[in-house]
């Protein structure tokens, strides 16, 4: 492999869901001349933007932000594509001599873009994937996910049991190549590194994680993430299409087709993100690569972005131009 320091420069802000990710990504962006690249795989809808936390029209105007609101709500929209996507968007910050900061916390769509991961394309087939749903309606959610481990052990500890979106694709990729899903999800450890990447990693003690996400759920609740949703619905939005599958807005569904109350509803999404954040931090915690950093209630703002800059600078060799 070459000089590191001939690669060109990224930098990946990373941990669970309500660790402040963003606003640290704005104060790098501020002091480094970056720009931030959502790596987050529902931002990318329009019309989802207060349970994805988007960055505001204002922060935007501040830091140009890349890869929120470029797919429809109704349009797939796959880890391949976000490959594509963001690694064209970091070559054309770099062309513009400026840092490109990779910020999220979807594990796979982080690490699809600085490691050589390769994706097959694989068509969908209706009547198989009509045939799993049915199953699944006869034999539940548990028995399916039991039967992707059976199958495809990798591809089960990936995907959660209530995810069965994810769970129905994987058996359906399975049945159709014979091969699992982890096999075309797989690195090719003969390439090198793509990037000189410095990792972030933000997290901070449980009790106060679960605290923040209760508090960001009660926010959106108040910001209007109701109207959000039926405003959606009344659009013709599928409640079965993939970003009506995000956290908040599958529970507010469930809530709006009558399904259980609001209290019920807001339950349900704090459950639901609490889980989402654990399994967010077991994904990142098999990373050697990144440098971790607390970002408890006493822990200062500013004193932690310079702090990561100086990693930042030390590491990648990088300077403001």
């Amino acid at each position: 492999m070459g000089d590191v320091n001939m690669l060109e420069p990224l930098v990946l802000i990373v941990g669970p869901t309500a660790t402040g990710k963003s606003a640290v990504a704005m104060g790098i962006a501020k002091k480094l001349g970056g720009e931030i690249i959502s790596g987050d795989s529902t931002q990318v809808y329009r019309g989802l933007n207060i349970g994805t936390a988007k960055a505001s029209w204002e922060e935007r105007k501040v830091i140009p932000h890349h890869l929120i609101d470029i797919n429809g709500p109704e349009e797939p929209f796959s880890v391949a594509e976000f490959q594509q996507k963001a690694t064209q968007a970091i070559q054309e910050i770099r062309q513009r001599g400026r840092l490109p900061i990779l910020v999220g916390g979807t594990g796979l769509y982080i690490r699809s873009v600085v490691d050589p991961y390769e994706f097959a394309e694989i068509e969908t087939d209706s009547e198989l994937r009509c045939s799993l749903q049915q199953e699944l309606l006869e034999v539940g959610k548990a028995e399916m996910h039991r039967r992707l481990a059976l199958v495809d052990p990798q591809s089960a500890e990936r995907i959660h049991p209530e995810d069965v979106r994810r769970v129905i694709r994987a058996l359906e990729v399975f049945r159709l190549t014979n091969q699992p899903l982890s096999h075309f999800h797989h690195l090719k450890n003969s390439l090198p590194s793509k990037y000189n990447a410095v990792w972030i990693g933000l997290n901070l003690d449980r009790t106060q994680l679960y605290q923040r996400i209760e508090r960001r759920v009660d926010q959106m609740i108040e910001a209007g993430l109701i109207d959000e949703v039926q405003g959606l619905l009344e659009q013709g939005v599928d409640p079965n299409s993939n970003s009506m599958q995000a956290l908040g807005y599958k529970e507010m569904v469930g809530f709006l087709k009558g399904e259980y109350s609001l209290a019920i509803a807001i339950e349900l999404i704090k459950r639901n993100t609490r889980r989402f954040a654990k399994r967010q931090l077991t994904w990142f915690r098999r990373d050697a690569r990144i440098n971790w950093f607390d970002v408890g209630i006493e822990v200062n703002q500013e004193v932690l972005t310079e702090k990561i800059c100086q990693i930042i600078c030390r590491t990648i060799n990088f300077h403001v131009e």
